[in-house]
């Protein structure tokens, strides 16, 4: 009898949450939100608070609704739940906006930035293009948000690529850019979604993540972890889109709000991000995680493994020209040019 209870009650709940999706989508008016990012942080803090301000301004007409934490699962299964309309928003890391739009890839080619002021010169220079490309497939970039620089964190130290092969690491699922490195490393990976991950470093299935360092905090990696490699691997950018049929239903007027509004938060929360990362880190040492420190020629191996294996899938995801684009602009900052 309570097993029939049950099931009553779930078939309940997803029915109310299809008919919402479906009635808000034809208003035009509730815009469901989800996001990796963990209830109380400062991603999903913005995003509500960006909520407050576009329901102030447009007079209650227009909603966001925040589903975080991953309750609706790992990118791909929200980006599935945003194509059948689910959801009509959904805040990503390069990776799954890379999904929509492949010449994103090159964000996440390793060691391409030294540091956040090229970051911002590449997003700032490219910005039209990746917009442009995101539109042509049927979704606008609401804004630019950020993850940060992404470090190996493990529960066996790890200095070298041969600690790496002999430890259980774990990849993103349906990571192209991770599995190309890794497959090029000789490391056999093991995949798991994000939510997954700290049983995975719970149970010993997995010794090797890797994450910001407010990535790790605010999914409690860092409660399992001893270790930080102390060199940046790749930088992990991020954005919200929203399915741009459904975008374009607002009013004019709302449109252009919505969008200043992500802006200015989004450029906020950059700030943000990038101090909280630097806190991260102090607060990882403090319990505990000891930072290795590999020597010169062990980063200068796992850049040259990083470049044979971006080699082997260039033009599978992002293109040439894209991946010189970057380069140029970087070229160019570094040796003086405005």
């Amino acid at each position: 009898m309570r097993g029939g209870f049950v099931i009553r009650f779930l078939a309940l709940g997803a029915f109310l949450f299809f008919a919402q999706s479906v009635a808000g989508a034809e208003k035009g008016s509730l815009i469901k939100l989800g996001t990796l990012a963990p209830e109380g942080s400062a991603w999903a803090k913005t995003f509500n608070t960006i909520n407050t301000e576009v329901m102030k301004k447009t007079g209650n007409t227009v909603q966001f609704r925040i589903y975080p934490g991953g309750i609706l699962g790992d990118e791909t299964d929200m980006l599935r739940k945003l194509k059948i309309g689910q959801i009509q928003s959904v805040a990503l890391t390069s990776a799954g906006l890379s999904a929509l739009f492949k010449e994103m890839d090159v964000l996440q080619v390793p060691f391409l930035f030294q540091n956040y002021e090229e970051v911002d010169i590449v997003l700032k220079k490219m910005d039209s293009f990746f917009r442009k490309g995101l539109d042509g497939n049927g979704y606008v970039l609401l804004g630019w948000l950020e993850a940060g620089f992404v470090y190996l964190m493990s529960t066996v130290p790890v200095a070298s690529v041969a600690d790496l092969r002999k430890a259980k690491v774990w990849i993103w699922e349906d990571s192209p850019m991770s599995k190309a490195i890794f497959d090029e490393a000789g490391v056999k990976a093991i995949p798991l979604t994000v939510p997954d991950v700290l049983v995975g470093l719970q149970t010993g299935l997995v010794d090797v993540v890797y994450a910001p360092p407010t990535g790790a905090i605010s999914l409690q990696w860092f409660t399992k972890v001893k270790y930080l490699t102390d060199v940046p691997l790749v930088y992990l950018a991020g954005g919200v889109i929203v399915k741009k049929d459904i975008f374009r239903q607002l009013p004019q007027t709302s449109q252009n709000f919505i969008l200043e509004t992500f802006q200015q938060h989004a450029d906020e929360l950059k700030t943000i991000t990038r101090n909280e990362n630097r806190d991260a880190l102090k607060v990882m040492v403090k319990n505990g995680v000891k930072i290795v420190t590999p020597s010169k020629d062990q980063i200068d191996e796992y850049k040259r493994l990083s470049n044979n294996a971006m080699g082997h899938i260039r033009g599978q995801t992002f293109s040439k020209q894209v991946l010189d684009e970057a380069t140029s602009l970087l070229e160019n900052y570094r040796g003086g040019a405005k």
